[in-house]
């Protein structure tokens, strides 16, 4: 028999580079219609039917109520997080879910990335079975911008951010060859235990805010990995099959390409 798998899906977020859309970004079309945003088959809804069978839990905040309408038959839990801080942030909201769920395993993923495989989150989760947390990783053809994965002897020992890596010496940046999606799967007891510590290390950045420039605390899922390291436990990563799989939508282009790219793979099928 299958265990169930759980699975946080983060769609709080607005998505400030989609002009001309006020909306919840994860409900924007697979399918256009009348244009790129406007349309059938939303982003949101097909990564719930992408992701392994087992209890769902959606972060909602920015225009939440329409978020939850578009699911509500769909049987997932809601949390709200409070305040935008950051991608752990989200995980500290789901944190019930997490204590009570039903579930060995916890998948971690963005409302904004709709082509990823069924059996790429699979694949996913079996590298659990050898790891206490996973990343999924990908080879892109610009790794501008990207944070990139520090591996030895088959497991990542920190990920390192572009404006750390890209000061490397050449040779050294020729090894990093796999780079985060953000996408991420973790035991859930082990994820519960390292929760505490991801929390009291908060990040200070600073952000535009109505035209002003504002300090934020913020939290990352990214630091679980080198808090797990440090611990010497072992951080596993599975790669994506192509850069399209793992593909953001950020702004109208990004949700053309990705419209396009669902297009190809339904006319495949």
């Amino acid at each position: 028999m299958l265990k169930p798998i759980g699975s946080i899906v983060m769609a709080a977020g607005r998505g400030s580079r989609m002009r001309n859309f006020e909306g919840n970004k994860t409900l924007l079309p697979l399918v256009p219609l009348s244009s790129p945003l406007q349309g059938t088959q939303p982003i949101l809804l097909h990564i719930l039917s992408s992701l392994p069978l087992g209890p769902k839990a959606l972060i909602v905040k920015h225009a939440k109520e329409a978020v939850m309408e578009a699911t509500r038959f769909l049987g997932v839990a809601y949390w709200e997080q409070p305040v935008l801080n950051g991608t752990a942030g989200a995980l500290l909201a789901a944190l019930p879910f997490i204590e009570n769920g039903a579930f060995q395993n916890l998948i971690i993923t963005m409302g904004d990335v709709p082509l990823v495989r069924p059996e790429t989150y699979i694949e996913l989760v079996e590298a659990l079975s050898s790891n206490v947390f996973v990343v999924l990783g990908f080879r892109p053809q610009d790794r501008r911008q990207y944070g990139a994965l520090e591996i030895q002897d088959r497991k990542v020992k920190k990920i390192i951010e572009w404006k750390y890596w890209h000061t490397l010496p050449h040779e050294k940046q020729a090894l990093l060859d796999i780079f985060n999606s953000g996408i991420y799967a973790a035991r859930r007891e082990e994820l519960l235990h390292y929760i505490p510590l991801l929390a009291s290390r908060p990040h200070t950045v600073f952000k535009e805010r109505n035209g002003k420039q504002v300090k934020l605390e913020e939290f990352f899922i990214t630091d679980l990995v080198e808090i797990i390291e440090k611990d010497r436990r072992p951080v596993g990563f599975a790669v994506a099959r192509d850069e399209e799989e793992v593909m953001g939508v950020d702004d109208v282009d990004s949700l053309i390409r990705a419209q396009e790219a669902y297009r190809r793979r339904s006319s495949e099928h």
